[in-house]
């Protein structure tokens, strides 16, 4: 089978190409240039697509003894990543770039490309399991990837190989180290990859400008001002530049956006709470459940039991028990045990 090996210039998609190779397909590896100015160097575990990663993917592409490519999608990426990134923000919802990437790049774009030159098949270094194109949790709980591959379709899982998904990531880095890839101990990446300060706001800010607003109590009140909503997200308690306490003393946290009024209104931690969360745009990318579902609403967060229902407008989900800081935009992928059955993306909770 002819496969295209995605290097990142990180550990695990390094060892993903090693072992697609070893196990005997003609593999091609390939590291996408995302960004049109790439940095030199990282700084620590922040940012990725700079030189030094690229070089590093190519590094690993030698050892394990394949060819090697770079393509440019750094168009492709502005337009599908990172715009839609800044659009969200502005129409006060939470997305999850990481998510968009997987769907909108590696999957659609890279995908389509590698099957238009003959490939069979893209392998990514991801956590998760693949089995006959039904998508679960990986091995490693605390690596787990599924709920950022929950967007894929069917047919696009029926051409992807996910090749570390019964390893941990302790199990990779020895692997790593003992196959002679200089990657072994490289930092992951963390936080939003092109954000590389880690300063959302200020990224946003120079996209979006500054759009003075009010920040409110629950009951209308003003508690003070802000300089652009997009700053904000659901459940967010920090940065609230808030002078006035409290009544009871409790933290204040953020309830919600309005991006017409340019509002952001807060609360107590117990006005965050919804048992019933609207969907839109649904997918159905795993085997037909008929029992118990449950569902994942952020990337590394809490699992909840769940009733589902189809509406005209989407899915509506019926928590057993509340969450909190539930953001519109991000994405509810829906579970049986570990196998992903679904996904859609949250439009309002309550």
């Amino acid at each position: 089978m002819r496969v295209l090996a995605a290097m990142s210039g990180g550990v695990d998609s390094a060892v993903a190409a090693a072992r697609v190779a070893e196990a005997g397909h003609d593999v091609t590896g390939v590291h996408l240039a995302l960004s049109a100015n790439p940095q030199s160097h990282r700084t620590g575990a922040r940012g990725c697509c700079t030189v030094e990663d690229s070089r590093d993917a190519r590094r690993a592409a030698d050892v394990i003894g394949i060819p090697f490519y770079i393509w440019d999608m750094a168009e492709r990426f502005q337009r599908d990543v990172v715009d839609d990134f800044v659009a969200e923000y502005a129409a006060g919802r939470t997305p999850n770039p990481c998510l968009r990437c997987n769907e909108k790049i590696k999957f659609e774009a890279v995908l389509d490309r590698a099957l238009a030159l003959g490939f069979d098949a893209v392998a990514t270094g991801h956590h998760a399991r693949l089995t006959d194109g039904v998508l679960s949790r990986s091995a490693d709980v605390a690596k787990d990837q599924s709920y950022v591959l929950g967007v894929l379709t069917r047919d696009q899982l029926s051409h992807a190989i996910f090749p570390l998904g019964d390893s941990t990531k302790t199990e990779v880095r020895e692997e790593a180290a003992r196959r002679g890839l200089t990657v072994a101990n490289k930092p992951d990446s963390h936080d939003i990859c092109f954000i590389a300060d880690g300063d959302t706001r200020g990224f946003l800010a120079k996209r979006l400008g500054t759009t003075p607003g009010e920040i409110r109590d629950e009951d209308g009140t003003v508690l003070g001002s802000h300089d652009g909503a997009y700053a904000f997200t659901v459940g967010q308690r920090k940065g609230l530049h808030i002078d006035r306490p409290s009544a009871d003393g409790r933290p204040r946290y953020v309830l919600s956006i309005e991006p017409v009024a340019n509002t952001v209104t807060v609360g107590p931690r117990s006005s965050l709470e919804v048992t019933a969360i609207d969907c839109v745009r649904p997918l159905w990318n795993g085997p037909e459940v008929r029992g118990p579902l449950t569902v994942q609403l952020r990337a590394h967060g809490e699992v909840y039991g769940c009733r589902v229902e189809e509406t005209p407008d989407g899915l509506q989900l019926a928590l057993d028990r509340a969450a909190t800081g539930v953001a519109a935009g991000q994405a509810a992928v829906l579970y049986s045990g570990e196998t992903v059955v679904g996904s859609a993306t949250i439009s309002s909770a309550r």
